[in-house]
Formats: C-alpha cells, structure tokens, sequence
C-alpha cells in the first residue's frame, strides 16, 4: 500500500510542478521577439513531421502550428515534460527509444495517418547530441508525411551546459529566429536498409539550421 500512495504523491507533485513550469514558460515566451525564417509557417503540408534537436524546445513553442502530438519518455523527467505539453495544448504520446518506442512508434503513425502534426525531438533520449536517430525515418516513411527540420537561437539566454543537450533557456524579451528548412518528403515504406542516406541528410540539414539561425540572430 505504501508503494501505491508514494506513486500517488509523486505524480501529485509532478503535476503541481508541471503546472508551475507551464505557467512559467508560457509567461515568458510571450515576451519573445521571434523572427521566421525559411518557409512560412503557413505554407507548411499536414499533417508533417516537426524535427529538432534536444535543447531548443522552448524557442519552437512559438512556431505557429495546427494540433500536435508530441512523444514524451517513461522516465521522471519525461513525465514531468508530458504534463508541461499538455497544457501547451500538445497530444502526448508515451514512450521513447529506449522504453515503449514500438507502442509509441505505432501511436505516431496512427495520428499522422489521422491527419495530425507530430513534434519530435531525434537525438533522444540520452543522445549523443546532435546525432538523429532512424526511427523519425522509419515512421515519416511509413505514414507518407514530409519532414520538416526546425532550429532556434537566441540572443539572450541561459545555457544549462552540465545537461547532455546542451538545455538553452531564453531570457525574458530576447530576440529569437525559429528557422525551419526544406521539407524531407519519403518514398512511402522505404526498406530498413535503406534509411542511412534520409537520416543523414536530416542531421545535416539539422546542423545547418542551428548554424544559419545563430548566425541570423547575431546579425540583428
């Protein structure tokens, strides 16, 4: 009974703080002065597959999108993510790559078949850094949507180096550019052996983004 009344308390405490967090965020993105750049938002397919790195989360939250589900982990840290999201007005979906990735690959697929955006974040969950994993690949192909890669900087903000991504929190009233890249479209159900060339080609375009939108930043 006690195991069952530690696990009640924690996800009490989970949620108060995943309210707090929410609120939090939500105030200060608000005050963010974002300039786009690539295609326009509004331009975009759906449903579509948003990618991006571990780390820039908090900038994309002002990337202007239609109703999205995003994956979060099974861990302490991902639930406290999935009840942050869920009050951004974002589905979550359970599971990562290293737990619950079959369930959650399948519950992606169904949603974007459904005709719903997924946001993923595709050097996760531990990393390494920067280094995107096939399964956005595998899924994008699967359920015949493009992929579109997306990266943030900003001007001001505080960089939580000790954490494996690299966490970059903007300070309040800081300038951002969001940029977003060309859209990866599949061929549908592309065979297992053949997701290295579209993996690799997301990573650098990843790459490139991030390097375009600091320099963007810097130049305003």
């Amino acid at each position: 009974m006690s195991g069952e009344r530690d696990g009640r308390i924690r996800r009490m405490l989970t949620a108060v703080l995943a309210w707090i967090v929410s609120v939090t965020v939500r105030v200060l993105v608000r005050t963010l002065r974002v300039r786009f750049v690539g295609p326009p938002p509004s331009s975009l397919p759906h449903p579509c597959v948003y990618t991006f790195l571990h780390g820039r989360q908090v900038p994309l939250l002002r990337f202007p999108r239609p109703r999205t589900a995003v994956v979060a982990s099974l861990s302490r840290d991902g639930r406290l993510q999935a009840g942050v999201m869920r009050r951004f007005g974002f589905d979550v979906l359970d599971g990562s790559s290293s737990r619950g990735g079959l369930r959650a690959l399948a519950a992606s697929i169904e949603r974007l078949r459904a005709g719903e955006d997924l946001a993923i974040a595709v050097d996760g969950p531990h990393g390494p850094r920067g280094v995107v994993k096939p399964g956005v690949v595998y899924l994008a192909s699967r359920a015949g949507a493009p992929i579109v890669p997306l990266s943030a900087a900003c001007a001001s903000a505080w960089h939580f180096r000790r954490s494996w991504d690299g966490f970059l929190l903007p300070k309040p009233f800081s300038r951002v550019v969001v940029a977003a890249g060309s859209l990866l479209t599949l061929p549908e159900n592309v065979p297992l052996e053949e997701l290295e060339r579209p993996r690799a080609e997301l990573e650098r375009t990843l790459g490139r983004l991030a390097t375009e939108a600091e320099a963007a930043v810097a130049a305003r």
